[in-house]
C-alpha cells in the first residue's frame, strides 16, 4: 500500500510542449511527497520521456493539427469520439483513486474547449464523499488576454474558479508579474491566490564554459519555421564573421513540410547543425557562446537560469500576446535583448547578433524554484485542512 496520499494532475497541450515541460517537471517534484497520477491530453514526443515516479494516464490526444485547426490526433477516433473516450477515462481514473489533491493545469483560465471534460471532473471532486479534495489550478505567468470574447470569457473563469477551486498556483515571481496584469477579473476571484516561483524543468547548474556555437531553439516547433529559417540562411555569415558556429533545435512538433524547407536553408552552410531536439535545453544554453530563441515560458527561464546572452523574437499573433509581455518585460530588465517578430529576416538577424554579441545581461533576482515551492504550498494548504477537518469533528 503506497503511504503518500494521491494526487491528480490534468495537463493539456495543444500547440507547443511548454505546457507539457512545466507540468512534468512539477509532476517529478510533487512525487517525492505524493503518489502522483498525471492525465496527460496531448501527444508526448519519445524526446520527453514521463519523470520517474510519475503514472502517466494517456488520454486520446487532441491538439492543432498541421492545417491550423484543432482535431484529434489519433486516427482511430473522430474528435467527438475522442472526446467521449477521454471524459469517461477521467472520471474513471478519478474515481478509481480518489486523490487528496486534483491539480488542473491552465483551465478555467484557459483550455475553454476542455470543459465539457474537466466540468464533470470537478462536480465529482465537489460531490466526494466522505473526502473532498483539495482542487487547485496550475498556472503560468501570463495569459492570454486578446480573445475576441475576452472580457465574457474572463467572467466564464472568475465564476468556474470561485465555484470548484480551493486554490490558484501562479507559477512565477510576483517581483516580475502579477496575475492580475493579465487577468481582468483578479479582485473578483474568491479563491486564493499563491506564487510559486518560476518553474523550471532541472535543477539550477553552474554556467559552463562557452563553446563557439550559437544555439537556436524553437520550442516545441509546431510555429518556429520562420525563425529556424532565418537563423539557417544568417549562419554562414555569423560563421564567417564571427567564428561562431549555430545549432539549430527544430522541436519535436515541427512539421514535415517545415522540416524539409529548414534543412533546406542549412544545406551547404558549414559548422551549422540542425537537430530534431535535446533531451535537456538548458545544457545546451550553459554551455552556448549566446542563445536565438522565442520567448516562451520555459525557454525564458532555461535563459535565466543558464545566464546565456540571448535574443528573443517572440511568437505572436492578433490573439496570441503572451510572449511578447515577457519578452518586453525581461527586456526592460536588462535581461535580453528583443527582434520584434515582423523584422526577422537573415539581415536583421546577423545586426542582432553582433549586437548581442558585446551585450552584458542584467540578471534580475527571480524566484526560479517553483517545483519546491508548489510542493511546499500544496503540502500546506492539505495540512489546513485536514486540521480544520479534525477541529470540526471535535
Amino acid at each position: 500500500m503506497n503511504a503518500r496520499p494521491a494526487l491528480l494532475f490534468y495537463c493539456q497541450h495543444s500547440v507547443g510542449l511548454g505546457h507539457l515541460v512545466r507540468s512534468f517537471a512539477l509532476a517529478a517534484a510533487l512525487a517525492e511527497q505524493f503518489r502522483v497520477i498525471l492525465l496527460c491530453g496531448g501527444r508526448v514526443p519519445a524526446s520527453l520521456p514521463p519523470p520517474p515516479g510519475v503514472e502517466l494516464v494517456r488520454l486520446p490526444p487532441l491538439g492543432v493539427g498541421s492545417n491550423g485547426a484543432f482535431t484529434s490526433h489519433d486516427a482511430r477516433l473522430t474528435l467527438e469520439d475522442a472526446r467521449t473516450v477521454r471524459r469517461d477515462l477521467i472520471l474513471r481514473t478519478f474515481r478509481l483513486l480518489r486523490p487528496e489533491a486534483v491539480v488542473i493545469e491552465l483551465f478555467p483560465f484557459g483550455r475553454a474547449k476542455f470543459a465539457p471534460e474537466l466540468i464533470p471532473l470537478l462536480e465529482d471532486a465537489k460531490e466526494s464523499a466522505p473526502r473532498v479534495p483539495l482542487v487547485a489550478c496550475s498556472l503560468r505567468d501570463i495569459l492570454v488576454g486578446r480573445r475576441a470574447d475576452q472580457a465574457r470569457h474572463d467572467e466564464r473563469a472568475c465564476a468556474i474558479a470561485n465555484r470548484y477551486f480551493d486554490a490558484i498556483l501562479v507559477h512565477a515571481d510576483p517581483g516580475f508579474v502579477r496575475l492580475e496584469d493579465s487577468f481582468g477579473l483578479r479582485s473578483g476571484l474568491r479563491a486564493p491566490v499563491h506564487y510559486t516561483g518560476f518553474v523550471q524543468q532541472g535543477g539550477s547548474a553552474q554556467r559552463l564554459r562557452p563553446e563557439r556555437r550559437i544555439v537556436v531553439s524553437a520550442g516545441g516547433g509546431r510555429v518556429g519555421e520562420a525563425l529556424l529559417t532565418a537563423a539557417a540562411r544568417a549562419s554562414g555569415r555569423l560563421a564567417r564573421e564571427t567564428g561562431l558556429g549555430m545549432t539549430l533545435i527544430a522541436g519535436p512538433f515541427l512539421p514535415d513540410p517545415a522540416s524539409r524547407r529548414v534543412r533546406a536553408a542549412v544545406r551547404g552552410e558549414g559548422g551549422t547543425e540542425l537537430l530534431r531536439s535535446v533531451p535537456d535545453l538548458g545544457v545546451e544554453l550553459r554551455s552556448a557562446r549566446a542563445s536565438i530563441s522565442q520567448c516562451g515560458y520555459n525557454t525564458a527561464i532555461e535563459i535565466l537560469s543558464a545566464r546565456v546572452p540571448a535574443l528573443v523574437v517572440p511568437f505572436a499573433t492578433p490573439e496570441e500576446d503572451e510572449q511578447t509581455v515577457r519578452a518586453r518585460r525581461l527586456a526592460a530588465l536588462g535581461a535580453v535583448r528583443m527582434l520584434d517578430p515582423d523584422r526577422l529576416d537573415a539581415h536583421d538577424l546577423v545586426a542582432e547578433v553582433r549586437r548581442l554579441l558585446d551585450f552584458r545581461p542584467r540578471w534580475p533576482r527571480l524566484d526560479l524554484d517553483g517545483t519546491r515551492g508548489t510542493t511546499r504550498i500544496l503540502g500546506r494548504l492539505l495540512a489546513e485542512r485536514d486540521g480544520l477537518r479534525e477541529a470540526s469533528a471535535r
